[in-house]
C-alpha cells in the first residue's frame, strides 16, 4: 500500500512544568502549536478549582510520532477543560524517558515503546499503571512516484539507494532492526537519526531515497512522499503506552488527559492518522 505524506518539524526536549529550578527544562509546544520559552520554575498550577473543574497547566511528554495527533487532542482537551493549558514536548521516547527519570517536571508521558515506559515505571515515576492506547507499524517511505522502484526491504540494498533510519536506541530504530533481521537484510544507512520525524525529514528534503518510518509519519506527508508496506513490519509492531506521572504537579488533570486520549472521539483522531487500536 502506498500512502501519501507532508513534512513536519520535530520538537525535541523535556517539558517545562514544576517548581524545582535545578531540574531540566525545555521549550515546549502548546496545544495550539506555538512554542514558548519556559523554565522549571513557575510551571504547573494546581489541578482543580473550587467547583471541581480542572485548572492549571499540564505538560505532556510524547513520542515524536504523536506530534500531529496529540496537538489536535490537546486542543480538544483544552476545549473540554477551559481552565487547563496543555503544553507538549515531543521527541524520541528514549530521550524523554531519561529526562523524566532525571527529574524533568512533567505530568504525562506517552511513549512509542513499552521499554521506555518501563524505565520510567521502574524508577517510580509512573502513577498507577500505564495503558497501551495505540499501536504503529513501519513502512518504507519513498519520494512521490517511487523513483527507485522500492518494493521490499531487500530493494534497499541496491547500489545507489541511500537509506536513512532512526538510531537503534529509538523505538523506530529498534523496530527497524527487528524487521530487517526478520527479512535477513543488512543495511548501511547514510545516517541514523535521533527520532522518526528527523528521519522522515531527511527523505522529504531529498537527502535520502528511502526511510524506515512509521506508517503514521508516511501518511502525514501526502505531497512529498508515499509509504511502501512490507510484510516483515508485522513482526515489529510498536505498542504505545501512556501514563500520568507520579510527581505531577497537576495529577487530576494528568489522569483526566490519559482517559481523554483513550475516549472514542480522540481514538478516532488517532486511527484516522494511521494508528491501530491495541
Amino acid at each position: 500500500m502506498a500512502a501519501a505524506v507532508t513534512a513536519a518539524a520535530v520538537l525535541l526536549g523535556g517539558a517545562a512544568c514544576g517548581s524545582d529550578s535545578s531540574k531540566p527544562s525545555a521549550s515546549p509546544t502548546t496545544a495550539g502549536g506555538s512554542t514558548g520559552s519556559s523554565t522549571a520554575g513557575g510551571a504547573a498550577t494546581s489541578a482543580t478549582g473550587e467547583t471541581g473543574k480542572l485548572t492549571g497547566r499540564l505538560t505532556v511528554l510524547a513520542a515524536a510520532s504523536l506530534t500531529g495527533t496529540f496537538t489536535r487532542i490537546g486542543k480538544d482537551f483544552e476545549a473540554a477543560n477551559p481552565g487547563v493549558k496543555v503544553t507538549f514536548s515531543f521527541g524520541a521516547s528514549s530521550t524523554l524517558a531519561q529526562q523524566i527519570i532525571q527529574g524533568a517536571p512533567a505530568d504525562v508521558f506517552a511513549s512509542a515503546a513499552p521499554a521506555n515506559m518501563k524505565q520510567v515505571s521502574d524508577a517510580g515515576d509512573v502513577s498507577g499503571t500505564a495503558a497501551t492506547f495505540v499501536r504503529n507499524q513501519l513502512v518504507i517511505a519513498v519520494p512521490k512516484g517511487n523513483p527507485k522502484h522500492i518494493a521490499s526491504l531487500a530493494d534497499l540494498t541496491k547500489p545507489g539507494v541511500k537509506v536513512v533510519e532512526c538510531a537503534a536506541q529509538v523505538p523506530c530504530g529498534a523496530a527497524a532492526n527487528k524487521a530487517l533481521t526478520a527479512a535477513n537484510v543488512k543495511l548501511t544507512p547514510v545516517s541514523l537519526e535521533a527520532d522518526v520525524k528527523s528521519t522522515l525529514a531527511k527523505l522529504t528534503l531529498g537527502e535520502a531515497d528511502a526511510a524506515l518510518v512509521y506508517r503514521t509519519d508516511a501518511l502525514s506527508v501526502a505531497d512529498k512522499a508515499e509509504g511502501v508496506e512490507f510484510p516483515e513490519s508485522a513482526q515489529a509492531v510498536n505498542d504505545y503506552p501512556i501514563a500520568a506521572l507520579a510527581h505531577s504537579s497537576n495529577l487530576a488533570a494528568a489522569q483526566a488527559f490519559v482517559a481523554f486520549v483513550q475516549s472514542a472521539p480522540e481514538m478516532s483522531v488517532l486511527t484516522a492518522a494511521g494508528f491501530q487500536k491495541p
